[in-house]
């Protein structure tokens, strides 16, 4: 079995907190793999399980909880303006310099596909690959994919999304509720909850300041500062081998996505059948079975990736 140790890291006059997988029979040239979580600021725990491809690769699986949330520190005061994505950049180089890792591939879920996007468009030298999973590559794309998932919710749910969000009352139960038929639909299949995924719910509720900042309320309702944000007249500059998964019933839809699979040169896509937001978390085993592949490929440096690689996995 795989060994598990945490730690704090400075990040100037802050701390991330690492959880750092490694595997009981690492192999030889197995490069480490990092991993983002989504939000902002709903913390790793949701997407701990991938940690499971240290012992299935033989390769160290890096976890870690973004400023503002989960383990690392926290900051509710901090104004609106000081969470911005160059901030997390900054925080992913930080822990890549302080844990001396000079070569890794990086994985993103959600918000963490977006930020893996930004960290790519900067053509950092120590990525190996990127895996961008249930991401949109703007937030105006999903936000229009919201209203269309919206749209063909049952009209009583529907009203009530509408009537409470102009009233300003979205901790009525009755918001609760019918929110919860769009992410049973979107976000998570998987009933009841899974754990994991609850604790970055109950850990975002008690700390929402990065969530509600970046973000907002919820899943359909962007109104924070991330809601003009958009990566797609960047995504040429992107030169290492790209994957991009999502689920048939996913939130982030084809149209939220496909900027990324058309504009990164090279770029592999795959849509898992059955599945919606939290793929990793529905099917499991078939997802990372699919990143593990992908991995493989491009864990020696020298790998010479060109859009001849392309594997088109689109079902």
């Amino acid at each position: 079995m795989s060994s598990v140790t945490t730690r704090l890291i400075p990040f100037g006059e802050y701390s991330t907190w690492v959880r750092t997988e490694t595997p009981d029979a690492p192999r030889e040239g197995a490069l480490p793999l990092v991993v983002l979580h989504g939000g902002p600021g709903m913390a790793h725990n949701y997407v701990r399980n991938i940690g499971l491809l240290a012992d299935e690769t033989g390769r160290m699986v890096i976890h870690y909880d973004q400023l503002g949330c989960g383990n690392s520190m926290h900051l509710p005061d901090a104004p609106a303006d000081f969470w911005t994505p160059q901030l997390f950049v900054d925080e992913f180089e930080n822990l890549l310099e302080t844990l001396d890792l000079d070569r890794v591939h990086l994985l993103g879920q959600s918000w963490g596909g977006m930020l893996a996007a930004e960290i790519a468009v900067r053509r950092n030298p120590a990525l190996a690959s990127v895996s961008i999973c249930n991401s949109p590559a703007s937030m105006p794309l999903w936000s229009e994919a919201a209203s269309a998932l919206r749209d063909e919710l049952p009209t009583e749910v529907q009203g009530a999304l509408d009537r409470h969000e102009a009233a300003g009352t979205l901790d009525d139960p009755e918001y609760v509720a019918a929110s919860a038929v769009f992410y049973e639909r979107h976000v998570c299949r998987v009933t009841p909850t899974p754990p994991d995924f609850q604790e970055s719910v109950d850990q975002m509720e008690a700390e929402p300041t990065v969530y509600h900042t970046m973000n907002g309320p919820n899943e359909f309702h962007v109104v924070g500062t991330l809601a003009s944000w958009t990566v797609v007249d960047r995504l040429d500059r992107i030169d290492t081998p790209t994957l991009v998964v999502a689920g048939e019933f996913d939130e982030a839809t084809p149209a939220t996505w496909e900027p990324f699979a058309t504009r990164i040169a090279g770029a592999t896509t795959h849509v898992f059948a059955g599945a919606s937001h939290c793929v990793h978390l529905e099917q499991p085993e078939i997802f990372r079975a699919e990143i593990a592949h992908f991995l493989s490929k491009h864990d020696l440096s020298t790998h010479d990736y060109s859009t001849s690689d392309r594997r088109d996995l689109t079902s």
